[in-house]
């Protein structure tokens, strides 16, 4: 639920509700609650219950960077391990990930743009690396690829995709991985806005 958007940062969650839901007693949920604590997906609060985690403006400047130098090692590695039938599958999962936009499909379209990422990260044939980053991008997922942005930066995002595409296909790895890079600076701006982070207080 948190994963998919259900439940937005800073969301209450009911404990109840999610028993019924998933036809649990309170004690093993509230385990659960607790290891999702543990991964920074939510927040316990004494007797207050639990919240979906929000990032803070920190948070935000902590994590991105250190996702996009994720994600450029992984495309590096990519671009000289990866077959021409997994760069062929990246590319249709672009076209698919256009056409979920232009039909404001946003929940199959933030599925297929981090599809997209992983196929990127697997196709590094590290799984170390894979499994690091996996531990760090559950933190931010559930802001990253909301998409409550404007036009204007939905396109970027599009285009940021597209170059990106186009330099796995070349197998320019040092493209490549700038690009990933930038990628990920353009959405940490595109999380502030949505989170109404000042430049500030991301200072």
């Amino acid at each position: 639920m948190i994963l998919d958007g259900k439940l937005k940062p800073g969301d209450k969650i009911s404990e109840r509700e999610l028993c019924e839901q998933i036809g649990v007693s309170r004690t093993p949920l509230r385990e659960a609650l607790k290891v999702l604590a543990f991964e920074g997906l939510i927040q316990l609060h004494t007797n207050r219950g639990a919240t979906v985690a929000t990032l803070s403006a920190k948070e935000i400047d902590n994590l991105f960077p250190i996702i996009g130098a994720l994600e450029a090692l992984g495309a590096e590695l990519a671009c000289a391990r990866i077959t021409d039938s997994q760069a062929a599958a990246i590319r249709k999962l672009h076209d698919k990930m256009i056409e979920r936009a232009q039909k404001k499909d946003w929940l199959s379209f933030s599925k297929v743009n981090r599809s997209i990422h992983y196929a990127l990260l697997e196709a590094s044939q590290n799984p170390e690396l894979v499994n690091f980053y996996q531990q760090l991008e559950v933190r931010i997922h559930s802001i990253r690829y909301q998409n409550e942005e404007s036009g204007a930066e939905l396109e970027r995002s599009i285009v940021d995709h597209e170059n990106i595409i186009q330099a796995l296909e070349d197998r320019d790895g040092p493209r490549l991985a700038a690009l990933m890079r930038e990628h990920l600076g353009h959405k940490a701006d595109a999380v502030r806005k949505i989170l109404g982070i000042s430049d500030q207080e991301s200072s």
